[in-house]
């Protein structure tokens, strides 16, 4: 597939180990920033999806997408690594992923195909962008046969200079995951994603209502996330496997 991203905003926040591994797939390793974990809150829009060298077909291509994710590592892509004198160790290979808790969209034909081809937790949601500006105003309201009226409203704004995240830095390993991981039925599948750098700026954000976490028991109201955001991403998206 073929995907542009627009308007992205990162929200982040730090969750501890505990309750996140609580919630997280037993088979999937989580990964962790100097012994911090992160969740986070992407709004964004999509922009011309289709199969790669096919047009795109506007009311079909082109919808917007809250994400709410975690990172994780694949435990398969673990090896031991032992030296001569010195105590045997596990080293990884290769970068860790992004796991999705839920995905809300405002196109319907998406999410059940995403639903039944990628067994990813889509749901169906009433969104709306605005842009004023540079200032970016997002509200969604999922509405998903048996699933609760989960809301997010807020407005967010570039506030910086664009960069480029540094190697081992945070704003990398928040931003630059370059595969989804998630298991069904006990397998865990990966689904590898290309695309150039992150184009990232600082960002202001006024989140007025965030129910995304509550039925994790993730608290986004204590502290203040960390922000980023990015305008625009060309991506590239290969099948699940396993």
């Amino acid at each position: 597939m073929s995907q542009s991203w627009d308007h992205l905003l990162f929200a982040h926040w730090v969750v501890p180990f505990n309750k996140l591994r609580a919630v997280v797939p037993p088979q999937l390793e989580l990964d962790s920033y100097e012994g911090n974990c992160y969740v986070g809150v992407v709004p964004f829009a999509m922009r011309d999806v289709r199969p790669r060298y096919s047009p795109s077909v506007p009311w079909l291509s082109n919808f917007l997408e809250l994400n709410l994710r975690t990172y994780v590592k694949d435990p398969r892509m673990i090896i031991t690594q032992t030296v001569p004198g010195a105590t045997p160790r596990d080293v990884h290979k290769g970068d860790g992923g992004v796991y999705f808790f839920s995905l809300d969209c405002s196109n319907p034909v998406a999410v059940e195909i995403a639903c039944k081809l990628y067994h990813l937790p889509y749901y169906n949601a009433l969104m709306g962008m605005r842009l004023e500006g540079e200032i970016v105003h997002y509200e969604s309201v999922r509405r998903h046969a048996g699933s609760a009226q989960i809301r997010f409203k807020g407005s967010y704004k570039p506030a910086g200079p664009v960069t480029y995240s540094q190697p081992g830095s945070l704003e990398a390993f928040l931003t630059e995951r370059y595969c989804l991981l998630l298991t069904h039925n006990g397998v865990i599948y990966r689904g590898d994603i290309h695309h150039k750098p992150w184009p990232l700026q600082a960002a202001e954000a006024e989140i007025e209502i965030n129910m995304l976490g509550a039925s994790y028991g993730f608290d986004f109201q204590s502290t203040a996330p960390i922000l980023h955001y990015s305008k625009h991403i060309e991506t590239i998206e290969w099948p699940l496997r396993f």
